[in-house]
């Protein structure tokens, strides 16, 4: 780090404070007299989105063109730690372009729940694959000199009352789980700064979390950049700066700057600590500044097909029953569905990309020489009944010899800031295939979603094409993969349950009122699919292939693992090899088998490799929560190596010597977590498992509503609290009826905001006092 006390000597306390927080909603403040420039940030997890005009963060302003690539979800399923770290460089490279210096992504959140609204913007419910793809990403955007911003940290793994939830996890499972990710971004990436989320961690705000900043992000992990706060996440402007937190952001309109001169005039915060934190700042901004000076000019036709060939690159194809796929160009061909035409390529909120350009799938086929008889809109795509599009979809389906039936979650479905309801389609979507299915046997299901879902027509279709949510060009990719033009290679970075009550924290999630209990603990995904053995829709690694593989010679030690894949169909293609690694005598309770490495590998027809695996530091252990350090426990464990998690073709065994430090888990009082039996932990044993008793997960009734309270909390109010609840809720139905989904979600960001951050968002337009009268009206009754 450059050393830059002596203009730290040379500024005054104000100027100190300042630069802690932004000038506008994306820059931060600019000091002339000592020529710190003023540097910008942005969303950007899948594409830049810098607004043209008045700036928001919900995505109501329109931004300015770039390439919308996939989302973190579909990039995932590729599996392609090159192709990452490519995606990432254009990422960068626009952004360099636009003057940007810090990208605000990858978000690489945990994928707790199937539910949760964001997901499409993360990676995996596997820790391990999502940190070395965020790590690369992070290597990618900043290879152009600019920062990269990892988010959210820690565990926001709901967007139901975010701003305020308390997600209570014990410290294994914060560890292993929700924290893994992050120690690979930051200490195989180096990040330039990394994002605090809104929520609290074990009752603490995240960005104010001494454990989680400064024991083990500047602790453990060494990380040398800035931390910023999720815009409006800050709860405490002075115990945030204590904990770590340099940069909050948006601009309070110099509120919180004036906190902190207070905070450091009366001895509350060490100026050395307000120093360090300058320094870091310093830092980012002359760093980066520098680095935008040569840019280099963006070819966006060129980034268009980057965005074509990460797409085909994370195309899932889950089913191919009697290889009906790929298409023959003698048959007859039905396209039927909304989503042909019209796509549903990214997610929405802060990561809404206007694209440069946009292909749709109907155009698409229709421009190669495939036989297409006609295109049936089918059903309306926000739900709801039109027996006439019904009709006509069955009509051309008859007439037809394979139907391509586009599918998928509407905009409504999964956005920022509200959390999805269930893991269905629109009823009329269901009832179509239904009925399809009843007239037709050769039906192609093309998917669009960033989320899982169950699919109760799995067994009525001969294919299933999931393109997840492939960005501006993944209409492109999935016509390719459709005809053969391309071998499809991706698989699954997480698990289709049958059903979501099958989900292991289904009956936790999401947190409703005071606290999120994470219950199931360590039991995430296949974690526990695989260890209670419970059906599966499709497992964790799951992905087809137009050719076949097949694996041989695997030898193992503690290092690594070493084994051979041959194609042996007839077409190229490109197979993921998993390892996953299985402790046969642990002591401690564990998930039956862990994903700890994987490589892509190209291999034309008849050809084969040898490719190795490398190992880790933390491939065969566990966090001992009780001293506080990650533990091996000596004994033998299985190194298998498949094409899914349910797909193990290799395996073997190796004798580990480990430092058998002693845990304390008491297994009569956590039996149902040693039995994975996470469905039906009661009290005694989650609170054994923590190590103290949680708050309650419920709000007070009939306390006084304040500053850390919303106006969601006024529904168990009378009077004006109430009112105010319902006025909301209502903008968000009429929002939702006049189709303006991406709106009425938005509402909830307004509902679920502390009235703490009201004066601050509005950069004190609505003032303290004008909060105080509305908190009085709604306590009045």
């Amino acid at each position: 780090m450059t050393n830059y006390k002596e203009l730290i000597a040379n500024m005054t306390l104000e100027e100190k404070a300042s630069l802690m927080s932004g000038e506008n909603f994306w820059n931060t403040k600019q000091i002339d007299r000592l020529r710190i420039p003023s540097i910008m940030l942005t969303d950007g997890p899948h594409g830049l989105r810098k607004q043209g005009g008045k700036a928001d963060h919900l995505g109501l302003n329109k931004s300015i063109p770039a390439t919308c690539f996939p989302t973190a979800a579909t990039l995932a399923n590729s599996w392609d730690l090159d192709l990452i770290q490519e995606v990432g460089s254009y990422l960068g490279k626009e952004a360099a372009s636009e003057q940007v210096s810090v990208l605000l992504g990858p978000g690489l959140n945990i994928k707790r729940n199937p539910l949760c609204g964001r997901n499409f913007e993360y990676f995996s419910e596997d820790p391990y694959l999502t940190g070395k793809l965020a790590a690369n990403m992070v290597k990618g955007i900043q290879s152009h000199g600019i920062a990269a911003c990892p988010k959210h940290y820690a565990v926001n793994s709901q967007e139901h009352m975010r701003m305020t939830i308390d997600e209570v996890v014990d410290e294994r499972a914060l560890r292993e789980i929700y924290l893994e990710g992050f120690r690979y971004a930051v200490e195989e990436g180096k990040p330039k700064t990394i994002m605090t989320s809104y929520n609290k961690v074990n009752g603490e705000y995240a960005n104010e979390n001494h454990h989680l900043m400064q024991d083990i992000l500047y602790g453990e992990w060494d990380f040398q950049g800035v931390a910023v706060t999720d815009w409006g996440g800050n709860n405490d402007r002075v115990e945030g700066l204590k904990a770590g937190n340099q940069l909050e952001m948006p601009s309070t309109g110099g509120i919180t700057d004036k906190e902190i001169v207070e905070a450091v005039q009366t001895g509350e915060l060490q100026v050395e600590v307000l120093d360090e934190a300058v320094e870091r700042m310093l830092q980012l901004i002359f760093e980066t500044t520098n680095a935008l000076q040569n840019t280099e000019k963006v070819d966006y036709e060129e980034h268009h097909q980057k965005a074509i060939e990460a797409a085909r690159k994370s195309i899932v194809l889950l089913k191919n029953d009697k290889a009906t796929l790929p298409l023959k160009k003698e048959q007859k061909v039905a396209i039927i569905g909304d989503f042909a035409e019209n796509p549903r390529y990214q997610g929405a909120g802060s990561s809404l990309i206007n694209p440069t350009k946009l292909d749709n799938a109907l155009d698409a086929l229709q421009a190669t020489d495939l036989a297409i008889i006609g295109y049936e809109q089918g059903f309306k795509r926000f739900g709801g009944k039109s027996e006439s599009l019904k009709k006509r979809a069955l009509k051309l389906a008859q007439e037809a010899d394979v139907v391509l039936l586009f599918l998928g979650l509407d905009e409504g479905s999964e956005a920022e800031g509200i959390d999805r309801a269930d893991m269905k389609l629109r009823d009329n979507q269901l009832e179509l295939v239904k009925e399809l299915a009843n007239v037709h046997d050769h039906i192609v299901v093309v998917l669009s979603g960033g989320s899982a879902i169950e699919m109760p027509f799995a067994e009525d279709v001969q294919a299933i094409v999931h393109g997840y949510l492939g960005g501006q060009g993944g209409a492109t990719a999935i016509r390719d993969v459709l005809l053969g033009d391309y071998n499809p290679s991706g698989k699954l970075a997480e698990t289709y349950a049958l059903k979501y009550e099958d989900i292991p924290s289904a009956p936790y999630y999401p947190g409703l009122e005071a606290t999120s209990e994470h219950r199931e603990s360590i039991y995430i995904g296949y974690r526990y699919f695989d260890t209670k053995k419970v059906p599966v829709l499709f497992p964790f690694g799951h992905g087809l292939s137009y050719t076949e593989f097949a694996y041989s010679d695997l030898r193992v030690s503690e290092q690594s693992a070493t084994f051979t894949i041959r194609n042996i169909g007839e077409v190229a293609g490109e197979e993921v090899a998993q390892l996953y690694i299985k402790p046969t005598n642990a002591s401690v309770f564990r998930a039956n088998k862990e994903l700890k490495g994987f490589i892509k590998v190209h291999l034309e027809p008849g050809e084969s490799k040898e490719v190795k695996i490398e190992l880790d530091d933390h491939a065969f252990s566990y966090y001992n929560s009780f001293h506080h350090c990650w533990s091996i426990e000596t004994g033998s464990y299985e190194i298998q190596v498949g094409s899914s998690i349910d797909d193990i073709r290799l395996s073997a065994v190796v004798e580990v010597q480990g430092d058998d430090t002693e845990h304390h888990y008491n297994k009569e009082a956590l039996k149902p977590y040693y039995q994975a039996d996470v469905h039906h932990i009661g009290d005694e044993a989650f609170h054994q498992l923590l190590g103290w008793t949680p708050p309650n997960p419920l709000w007070d009734r009939k306390a006084k509503l304040g500053y850390n309270d919303t106006i969601a909390q006024g529904k168990y109010k009378k009077g004006f609290g109430k009112l105010l609840y319902i006025v909301v809720l209502l903008a968000k139905k009429f929002l939702f009826f006049i189709r303006k989904p991406l709106l009425a979600n938005n509402v909830m960001f307004v509902m679920n905001m502390p009235f703490r951050q009201i004066p601050r968002f509005s950069q004190g337009k609505i003032s303290e006092k004008m909060v105080d009268r509305v908190l009085k009206l709604i306590n009045f009754w």
